[in-house]
């Protein structure tokens, strides 16, 4: 899984520099964890990260991870209206690309969470936070992949994008 997760991570197109940030809380082997999300504003995942701490050392590790593995650099980074974001942002001396969200600035990565839920329903809860990890990673790049936008295109799009993403999972398996 996630060498194949690699493999499609290399094959993407560059995600666009306006991330949106966002956290949220889970059960993992009964404790409670927070899972720390990036996207896109197109909706691709950027990166995951699950952490017991939701202060500032947690969202400080989210965003250097991001820095470090995201080939763009970031024009605007939209989070909700948690402090750890703005002392992280501080620290790495980014506070000017910081747009703390109001209202529904952050639907991006809010909307994001419902296939993570979807999953934790299905194998019914997280055992450990290594596991969850690095199940949310793979799922992260597969999904990335074939998830289509499909009430903006149309079928015949549908069908070349679907296509092209199948040509990138047949790459990336063998």
């Amino acid at each position: 899984g996630p060498l194949i997760a690699r493999r499609l991570k290399k094959r993407r197109v560059p995600p666009t520099g306006r991330w949106h940030l966002d956290e949220m809380v889970c059960k993992i082997g009964g404790r409670r964890m927070y899972l720390w999300r990036a996207v896109d504003d197109e909706g691709e995942v950027l990166d995951v990260v699950v952490q017991r701490q939701r202060d500032t050392e947690a969202a400080l590790k989210l965003i250097r991870r991001l820095l470090r593995n995201q080939p763009v650099e970031p024009e605007t980074i939209t989070t909700d209206g948690l402090a750890s974001y703005g002392a992280a942002l501080d620290r790495l001396e980014l506070r000017h690309l910081h747009r703390p969200g109001r209202l529904r600035d952050n639907n991006r990565v809010e909307n994001s969470h419902l296939p993570i839920r979807r999953r934790e329903r299905q194998h019914q809860r997280f055992k450990s936070q290594a596991s969850a990890q690095r199940f949310l990673t793979t799922h992260a790049a597969i999904y990335n992949t074939f998830n289509f936008q499909r009430h903006l295109i149309s079928r015949p799009t549908l069908r070349c994008f679907r296509a092209e993403a199948n040509a990138a999972w047949e790459a990336a398996v063998v």
